[in-house]
């Protein structure tokens, strides 16, 4: 009888503990979260988020089977403080998958790229369409001059920091933080061999930036760039206007101007090279590391002036006299109307 009884408590052991493994992973183990489609999902997390709203998320980017099997999870594992960070949601994710990867902050990080940035507030948007930090605390920080100073840069100069390319970062990094990790690039960039080079020019490294934005501006052909950074140098050492239109152009604020007239030329800003001699104050454009390469390695040419071709591809006529320009400009300016451009 004794021996029934311990075989029948085995088999009640053995039964409820197959109930039990089966409610676990039916709630803990099982897939529980799915993608809408076939890609990934991000979950965006701010500061002070609290644990309904991110479950409000949660079930509006993705497709949770169970919600309430997932808040079990959440409280059995005791997922109370909710961190920000992005977190990569993958298709048929369990409970237990999806609760320790938002507890313990295991982040997806942020493959953080910018090109193509004329003004400080573009740069801002762009960084604040990838990371937390809004676009107005970036800004404020590109104007600061007291924050500024510690990096070498000032609110003229502070684009020349951000080197186009592509930085893994966390999205919640803190705006002063991204300050640091350019200043590390940046630091990176300039190199010995570099600064030897924009000494030997003579340039000081805002400089380069700044000439290099110019650079860029006037040409989106590698070959090309050394070469109008040889005769914009030209002009510096003889104190002549660099007479550079997309100077003007960032002047008057209007980038969709394709020809510069007279009336843009007369706008009185330190970004005006018609007007004043030397350099502006600081960049144009945040410069291409091709373009900073170009000046820092420019042609050895005697070029004065340039003019875009009148084939309108891109490429430009150089001429290191006046006669030799007029001709130039001459047939640009001919392309120009034939085309009806103002």
């Amino acid at each position: 009888m004794n021996k029934k009884k311990v075989k029948f408590g085995i088999l009640v052991f053995i039964v409820v503990s197959i109930l039990l493994l089966s409610l676990v992973a039916n709630v803990f183990l099982a897939p529980n979260v799915f993608t809408k489609g076939n890609e990934d999902v991000y979950l965006l997390v701010y500061e002070n988020t609290t644990f309904d709203e991110l479950v409000d998320q949660l079930t509006e980017k993705t497709r949770v089977k169970k919600i309430n099997t997932f808040k079990q999870t959440a409280r059995a594992m005791k997922f109370t403080n909710v961190k920000s960070g992005r977190y990569k949601i993958v298709n048929s994710m369990n409970n237990i998958t999806v609760v320790r990867m938002l507890r313990n902050g295991n982040q997806t990080p942020v493959q953080l790229t910018f090109n193509n940035i004329r003004t400080k507030e573009q740069l801002a948007s762009r960084l604040s369409q990838q990371l937390m930090p809004d676009s107005t605390e970036i800004l404020l920080l590109l104007n600061d001059t007291a924050f500024l100073s510690k990096y070498g840069v000032n609110p003229y100069t502070s684009v020349s920091l951000f080197l186009p390319n592509t930085y893994e970062m966390f999205w919640n990094v803190k705006a002063e933080r991204i300050f640091e990790r350019m200043h590390r690039e940046y630091e990176k960039f300039w190199n010995d061999e570099r600064k030897q080079k924009a000494a030997a020019i003579p340039l000081s490294q805002d400089q380069v930036s700044t000439l290099a934005s110019i650079v860029d501006s006037e040409s989106n052909v590698v070959s090309e760039k050394p070469i109008i950074a040889g005769l914009y140098l030209n002009r510096l050492k003889k104190n002549m206007p660099l007479q550079a239109d997309p100077t003007v152009i960032f002047a008057v604020g209007d980038f969709s101007i394709r020809r510069v007239l007279h009336e843009h030329l007369r706008i009185e800003s330190p970004y005006n090279t018609y007007r004043n001699t030397g350099l502006p104050p600081g960049p144009i454009r945040i410069p291409t590391l091709s373009g900073l390469d170009a000046v820092l390695n420019f042609d050895k040419n005697d070029y004065i002036f340039m003019c875009a071709k009148e084939t309108l591809n891109g490429e430009h006529n150089f001429a290191a006299t006046w006669a030799e320009h007029r001709i130039n400009a001459a047939k640009y300016q001919k392309a120009l109307n034939e085309r009806g451009i103002r």
